[in-house]
């Protein structure tokens, strides 16, 4: 009996120590549009569907550390890039600092660079219970949110991680989410490494070049541009936002 109880300990000990909280790291996420859906129907969606890869990938990079957490471009995959849409997608950059709640955001738009300061936007999640998923090595628990008061948002985050961030500048749920999928912007985001050892700390700046502009005004431009693009024109709207 002894040696049963000693057993149990060591394995409860063993569990304990696993169980890790990170406040220090940085994440590759792999984003993945179906770009055939994402350019919606009608005459000018039909004359390039044939033209474009059905799919295209992109890899970001999320840093974080002390409560603030810097979000930024990396690559994507050359064989699948749309060559007409979204060609500045290397000039997007997110720094969140979730201490005073304010993200800044540096977004390549109309062939101009804004920097954007907004306040972090509340997201109404809805915690999913007995619904996991293992991501990049993390048990991660589900979500829904809602943007834009009709945008499903479905997330995968882990406890493990503490700060309360994710791609762009998704957050608010009690740990970092790992996974992402918006159906109607026909994308998804998943994490597929962590690494805690070789973080650059000092990459976690707000950036500081671009044309000052309130978040809404920009959104404003970007509807009056864009009311004839369909599908791509209400997704240039969300991209701005998120």
């Amino acid at each position: 009996m002894k040696k049963l109880i000693v057993s149990l300990l060591f394995v409860t000990a063993i569990q304990v120590h696993a169980q890790q909280f990170i406040s220090s790291g940085t994440i590759e996420f792999e984003m993945r549009t179906n770009n055939h859906k994402s350019i919606g129907e009608g005459i000018w969606a039909d004359m390039f569907r044939d033209k474009i890869a059905q799919f295209s990938t992109s890899w970001y990079s999320y840093t974080f550390d002390n409560n603030k957490s810097v979000y930024k471009y990396e690559k994507q995959d050359e064989k699948t890039k749309v060559p007409f849409f979204n060609n500045n997608v290397e000039e997007d950059l997110w720094y969140s600092d979730f201490n005073s709640g304010q993200v800044v955001k540096r977004k390549f738009v109309f062939d101009d660079q804004y920097l954007l300061t907004d306040s972090m936007t509340q997201i109404n999640w809805k915690l999913v219970p007995n619904e996991t998923r293992e991501i990049a090595g993390f048990n991660c628990r589900k979500a829904v949110g809602i943007l834009f008061d009709s945008v499903y948002v479905f997330a995968f985050y882990t406890d493990e991680i503490l700060i309360p961030g994710g791609p762009m500048s998704l957050h608010g749920l009690p740990g970092m989410i790992l996974g992402v999928t918006i159906p109607r912007m026909h994308s998804s985001w998943i994490a597929t490494k962590v690494d805690i050892i070789n973080v650059n700390k000092s990459s976690i700046i707000p950036p500081v070049k671009g044309k000052k502009k309130q978040g809404k005004d920009l959104i404003e431009v970007v509807k009056k541009a864009t009311s004839d693009w369909g599908s791509w024109g209400q997704q240039a709207v969300w991209n701005i936002f998120l």
